[in-house]
């Protein structure tokens, strides 16, 4: 042992005496010798002489034996200690509160070295603290604490205990080991401190909502599973202990957890399950002292609306291009069926260039029954909602759609109980669900050469409609299903399938709208369509509708409309009039071959290629304008603003617009207006005849 307070290195003698404890007992002495001075030159048989020799000789004297008991406090260390202190085997030294080193043994010396104080700084901060908190503590033996020392970047953990006298015992135990993880197979990523293997889980992770599975390995997907909670068999079924973890996880994204894994990557990693691919979850792993505890949580309806967002602003995107696409499209189809009128009335049937006039129409026909497509997609079409009931429509549609399926596919038609009313465009509905059948029979007869088609309607409630695919439901739903047996949609398209113009018919045999024109009717009806398909198990389209609830009013009005006989307006024979026309269009082929057409009939029209200069017409015409004919969309003054501004020339005479966006978008801004009709694009001069003779009768 060496003691740092000795006067050779051997460590044997008397110690060192301490020089200014000798110093200040010096000068005590000569303060009592001055201060007793005057007291004797005053005469000692003075009372105050004898008081003050009295009181200086008593202060000396306390002075003495205080230093006295200093020195031998301070500079005598008990034998005892010094001996007890050599014989403990790991490394200690006695100090002061300060850090002084008062005394150490050998392996403290090896360890540490021979400095006189502890070390100071980051390296011994822990310790100092150790050191007050065990000086603060219990009186005598009982007052301990823990610290570390950093020694030679290494970190001990260090103990000190108070001794009699304010001495400190410091003892050096273990080295503090900072576990480095080696991965042997693949690097699991950590989620907390390295702790102690455990045995089993926790009584958390075994009642949590989420699966959790002990691991005996740390390479994840080739460990086998020591235990399992309910939670992780619900969601990958029964999970026998000793089954490896990877089995539960899908192939191909097992790969890919692997790969990242293997690249150092943090996770959590996003898996599907074996038992249903079509589940998704996020797995995290916790490492602890060479086992693995693995967390799975289903996140599958997080990500399923997280597609439906994406696909929804996809669409969004999608449907505003094809919808600017659509009228100008429109714009050009109006200007060649115009022509195309004209001149068949000079062409008419016997005429040899009939024939080629008309199979040029009914190439237009078919063009504008693609742009009715696109328009239905981007839901900018005309609607005309009606109330139906929702049986009724398919029931009624039902023959037709027999007669589509051919007599290799079979139809089976279920209809629920108590079926719901509707409001929507009849045509358009019929429309969705007949490009749905067609479709089926499409899939089962390219897969089987036939098969079944199966049309099921019923009345949802809005946890049905929410467990069949609607997540946004709220109270109950009409419900159309049009399912088939074929051979279900891949997994890679079905993120396409409603983009226009994207088929998987060989070249020739689609254009790609049908499922793009389903999902504009069915948004434009305010409601929503799911597609619910496995691989070999055939694939079901779920159309959900808002169900109609008639007020007490309108089923009034409904009652009494039902009792009157219907009277349809019929169509004027003789498409010949009188009148003035104001005809606003921006697009020249079409005012122009529009104007002439109806001046041959007998009107007279004035033209205008925007809003301003129509302004101007009808001013310079005021209260003589019979009849105002005017496109939605146009540079400067759109339609219903010119209607607004124009009101006061034009008087009560009855407004026609034409366009080729849905009556819809523009319905808000006539409000309060009367007297006014839509007109859809493209047009054909014997529509837009009869449309002006029945508004100018009516007027």
């Amino acid at each position: 042992m060496k003691d740092f307070g000795a006067a050779d290195p051997a460590g044997a003698g008397k110690r060192r005496p301490d020089l200014l404890i000798w110093g200040a007992a010096v000068f005590l002495v000569l303060a009592a010798v001055f201060a007793a001075a005057p007291a004797l030159r005053a005469g000692p048989a003075t009372l105050a002489g004898l008081l003050l020799l009295g009181g200086v000789a008593g202060v000396a004297i306390l002075g003495l034996v205080a230093i006295r008991a200093s020195t031998a406090t301070g500079d005598a260390e008990p034998e005892g200690a010094e001996a007890f202190v050599e014989a403990l085997s790991e490394p200690a030294a006695v100090t002061a509160a300060d850090g002084r080193v008062l005394a150490a043994n050998t392996a403290w010396i090896q360890a540490v070295g021979d400095a006189r104080r502890l070390p100071r700084g980051a390296a011994g901060a822990r310790l100092f603290a150790a050191l007050v908190k065990a000086r603060d503590g219990a009186k005598g033996e009982g007052g301990r604490a823990e610290g570390t020392l950093v020694i030679a970047g290494q970190e001990r953990r260090a103990e000190a205990a108070r001794l009699r006298g304010g001495r400190l015992l410091v003892r050096l135990l273990s080295v503090v080991e900072k576990e480095v993880f080696v991965p042997t197979a693949a690097p699991a990523p950590m989620v907390a401190p390295s702790a102690p293997a455990p045995r089993s889980l926790d009584a958390f992770s075994g009642a949590s909502p989420f699966g959790a599975a002990l691991l005996e390995g740390l390479d994840p997907f080739n460990s086998r599973i020591l235990e399992a909670n309910p939670a992780l068999a619900a969601m990958t079924g029964p999970v026998p202990s000793g089954a490896l973890f990877g089995a539960l996880i899908d192939p191909p994204s097992r790969a890919e957890a692997e790969t990242r894994l293997a690249e150092g990557k943090s996770g959590p990693f996003e898996v599907r399950l074996a038992r249903d691919p079509a589940r998704i979850a996020h797995l995290y792993l916790y490492r602890a002292d060479g086992r693995l505890v693995a967390y799975l949580i289903d996140v599958s309806e997080q990500k399923q609306m997280e597609l439906q967002l994406a696909q929804a602003q996809k669409m969004q995107a999608i449907g505003q291009l094809a919808g600017g696409v659509a009228h100008d499209f429109n714009n050009l189809l109006t200007a060649i069926q115009l022509r195309l009128d004209e001149l068949l009335h000079r062409h008419p049937v016997g005429d040899p260039s009939y024939e080629g006039l008309n199979e040029i129409r009914q190439t237009g026909v078919r063009a504008a029954d693609l742009v009715r497509k696109l328009l239905a997609f981007s839901r900018k079409q005309t609607v005309q909602r009606e109330v139906l009931e929702l049986g009724e429509l398919i029931s009624e549609f039902e023959v037709l759609l027999r007669r589509l399926l051919r007599e290799d596919v079979k139809l089976v038609t279920d209809y629920g109980r108590d079926l719901p009313q509707v409001r929507a465009d009849k045509s358009q509905l019929e429309t969705a669900v007949m490009n749905l059948a067609v479709n089926a029979r499409d899939a089962v007869r390219a897969a089987k050469g036939g098969g079944v088609v199966r049309i099921r309607t019923a009345r949802l409630t809005q946890d049905e409609a929410q467990s069949l695919g609607f997540p946004g439901a709220e109270g109950d739903q009409a419900f159309i299903e049009v399912s088939d047996d074929g051979p279900g949609i891949p997994p890679e398209v079905m993120g396409k399938i409603f983009d226009p113009f994207f088929t998987t018919k060989p070249v020739g045999e689609g254009t790609g709208l049908g499922l793009a024109t389903v999902y504009g009717i069915v948004k434009q009806s305010d409601g929503w369509i799911h597609v619910h398909s496995r691989p070999g198990e055939g694939a079901a389209f779920r159309i959900f509708l808002p169900v109609h609830e008639p007020t007490p009013a309108q089923q009034a009005v409904a009652a009494t409309a039902a009792a009157a006989p219907e009277a349809k307006p019929r169509p004027p024979r003789d498409l010949s009039g009188a009148g003035r026309i104001l005809f606003v269009e921006d697009e020249d082929a079409v005012r122009g071959v529009a104007a002439r057409l109806l001046r041959a009939r007998g009107y007279e029209v004035l033209e205008a290629s925007d809003g301003e200069e129509a302004l101007i017409i009808a001013e310079e015409h005021a209260g003589t304008i019979d009849l105002l004919i005017s496109d939605v969309i146009m540079p400067g003054i759109d339609g219903p603003t010119l209607l607004k501004k124009a009101r006061g020339y034009l008087g009560n005479a009855p407004v026609m617009f034409i366009s080729g966006y849905a009556e819809a978008e523009f319905s808000d801004l006539l409000e309060g207006e009367t007297g006014v009709t839509f007109l859809p694009k493209p047009i054909d001069i014997k529509t837009l005849a009869e449309r002006v003779k029945q508004q100018l009768q009516a007027a």
